[in-house]
């Protein structure tokens, strides 16, 4: 499991923060815009690392909370969201996953803004959480000024959905992971609702290069060109998601990599061997050193963007919500033609994958014709899609009506949540699934011209927060829909879809900007459905056994006496199932610990959340298990005596009764030096 890089902690007296919106556009830029909060406190202590900006307080500063939890879930054989592939499993630990939560509050109202490291929010995960903060706080949290984002790391558990086509892809709904990150988010919200104090918010903005480019240029490109021609604007970057639909981490770009030539412009394909060798990489030479390298880039631009934040917020806070059935929307399209949403469906297209990881089978990116093969099969086993959505989707060939598929459950949802909250004149727009570069800066522009019909935005900063509250795959706009693409055959209401949103944005600008948020009608409440009709595809881990002559803890490889800085400590022990651990949370499976000669003790410098340490689990046959630790020493290491430690559980069944056991294993120790040297 992994997460995104950290760019903040908590110091001193002083707690300051930053929540970025990352939008990814379709060159190799960024803009991104800091909002730093900043609490004040009797005594301030700044270090050189966390600058702070210098502004005179406030007469009235608003109340901040923050908060951090540990919501990472179970680390072994469960299905990861985010590929679709139920053979992508968790096995072990890069950095643990947390949630962050902000609260801001002007005196009479407040709104809150979550941000988990999971692959996105689903319906479910929101709807499980406000009943905990019902059930904590009454009204005072609830589904109008609480926001939650995800980050979109393919790296989390699933198991968090309540919709058919997203338990078939993560093996059912899985109440362990489901829990862990509910339990999270709350503690995260806990933790901030007792942090509150006067505090100030400044926002500052700028570019973040050599980061992201856009996978589906043709489908940009066919956007108008008065359009694609603004390159500069609001839109905004973040450690938070925000419209990434159509950008990729990837950024030496697509490639042939049997030939070398340039993949197919239109579908992402190769001569031979077709699209699974069109591949794009990232700037590192594998993910682990690609993730490193960006989000060193991203903290950089933070931290400077934080250090010289100026422009500091005023006003009150607003949250504005509505469920909206968005297979029934109708809007203006133009002067003779009125458009309509239309029930979920996803196209041939959305089997292709993209230049980030090809799908199966001979599905192409832009296809608009379909296959009478794939049809076929589609007709017999799941039924064809009705005349009125075929229509509808044009020019999508529709490969899954989800729609008209309601077996078990309904494979995709038809209320949605959409929503806006602002402080001051910062407006965030809680998007539910993947807008692409266009369809964000245009909604962006929609309801800055709603807002600012108030003076208090007169000049709006309006941010998209992307993966909000409920997933609904991607969001293109009208032009990039007829190219059908992946995004386009994923955006699952029709060609309509962003007018929809766009219409509903408007009208919660509208509200805010009048102050007549309590007229907005409510919407239609989704379904809460009972975990009984959920389905659970994964089996409970068997019992443990350890080798002949081993017991749970043992040393399988050792590590070496002697390392320097650069190299790779190693070490394998004998272990459990970490299933077998039950909640992780604010635990470790690992400690690097260094040793003291003055104190005689070993003091803990790295655990299972940090950048250095790798935990894998292996799986053996019959219950048999390794965990094999890694710790990447840093050039900052200092020379010394050091240790490995691994904790885990191990279950066994005696008498018929199921007992789980603590361990703990310990390598030798082993020597870090700056360098070797020879006589």
């Amino acid at each position: 499991m992994a997460r995104k890089t950290e760019c903040c902690r908590l110091n001193g007296l002083e707690i300051s923060l930053i929540v970025l919106f990352l939008l990814m556009t379709a060159v190799s830029v960024g803009l991104i815009i800091v909002l730093a909060l900043k609490l004040d406190s009797e005594k301030q202590e700044v270090t050189p690392e966390e600058p702070s900006p210098s502004v005179d307080p406030p007469e009235n500063p608003y109340l901040i909370g923050v908060g951090r939890a540990d919501c990472t879930g179970p680390v072994a054989d469960l299905p990861m969201m985010g590929y679709a592939n139920t053979e992508q499993t968790v096995r072990g630990i890069h950095t643990r996953l947390f949630s962050r939560a902000f609260i801001m509050d002007d005196g009479s109202k407040r709104v809150v803004f979550i941000t988990a490291d999971i692959g996105m929010v689903s319906q479910r995960l929101r709807l499980e959480v406000l009943q905990e903060l019902k059930a904590k706080y009454g009204d005072l949290y609830r589904q109008d000024n609480v926001v939650m984002s995800g980050t979109h790391t393919h790296a989390g558990v699933g198991g968090y959905f309540q919709y058919t086509l997203f338990m078939i892809t993560s093996k059912g709904y899985i109440k362990p992971s489901i829990q862990a990150i509910v339990s999270g988010i709350v503690k995260s919200i806990d933790l901030a609702h007792r942090n509150l104090r006067p505090g100030r918010i400044f926002i500052n903005k700028g570019q973040l290069v050599d980061s992201n480019l856009n996978r589906s240029p043709h489908s940009y490109m066919n956007n108008p060109e008065e359009e694609r021609n603004r390159r500069q604007g609001p839109f905004v970057a973040g450690f938070s998601s925000s419209n990434l639909g159509d950008s990729s981490p990837n950024i030496l770009g697509p490639v042939c990599v049997n030939t070398g030539e340039k993949c197919d412009y239109l579908n992402s394909s190769c001569p031979i061997g077709g699209k699974k060798e069109c591949l794009a990489f990232g700037p590192g030479e594998d993910m682990f050193e690609s993730t490193r390298m960006i989000g060193e880039n991203m903290y950089k631009k933070a931290k400077e963007l934080y250090s010289s934040a100026k422009q500091e917020l005023h006003g009150p806070v607003y949250g504005a919500h509505q469920w909206v059935n968005m297979t029934d929307e109708s809007v203006p399209f133009n002067s003779t033609h009125t458009g309509r949403t239309c029930k979920p469906a996803l196209g041939h297209s959305f089997a292709a994958g993209t230049t980030d990881g090809g799908g199966e089978f001979n599905f192409m990116q832009g296809d608009t014709n379909g296959d009478p093969f794939w049809d076929g099969i589609r007709d017999a086993v799941l039924g064809p899609p009705s005349n009125e959505t075929t229509a509808c989707h044009r020019p999508k060939p529709i490969l899954f009506s989800t729609g008209e598929m309601d077996s078990p459950l309904p494979w995709h949802p038809a209320i949605v949540d959409v929503q806006i909250i602002t402080i001051g004149s910062l407006a965030i727009v809680a998007v539910p699934g993947e807008f692409t570069t266009m369809s964000g800066r245009r909604i962006r522009e929609a309801v800055k011209k709603e807002l600012e019909v108030k003076e208090s935005f007169a000049n709006a900063e309006v941010v998209v927060a992307g993966l909000c509250n409920i997933y609904t795959h991607y969001i293109t706009t009208y032009e990039e829909y007829q190219i059908q693409r992946y995004e386009g055959a994923s955006t699952i209401f029709g060609p309509h879809t962003l007018l929809a949103y766009i219409q509903r944005y408007r009208g919660l600008a509208k509200a805010i900007a009048h102050e007549t948020i309590r007229e907005l009608p409510k919407g239609p409440e989704p379904p809460f459905f009972d975990e009984d009709k959920l389905f659970n595809q994964v089996k409970d881990p068997v019992a443990d056994v350890a080798p002949a002559d081993t017991v749970f803890g043992d040393i399988l490889e050792q590590v070496n006496p002697v390392y320097k800085v650069g190299e790779i400590a190693s070490v394998t022990f004998v272990a459990g199932n970490p299933r077998h651990s039950g909640d992780i949370r604010d635990k470790t499976f690992v400690t690097v610990e260094r040793f003291h000669n003055d104190t005689d003790s070993w003091e803990i410098v790295h655990t299972d959340a940090s950048w250095e340490t790798r935990f894998h689990w292996i799986k053996g046959l019959a219950g048999r298990s390794q965990s094999k630790v890694e710790w990447h020493i840093p050039l900052t290491a200092q020379t010394g005596t050091y240790r490995i430690q691994h904790f885990g559980h191990y279950k066994q069944i005696m008498d018929n009764n199921t007992i789980t056991t603590a361990y703990v294993g310990t390598s030798d120790a082993f020597k870090v030096t700056k360098s070797f040297y020879y006589y």
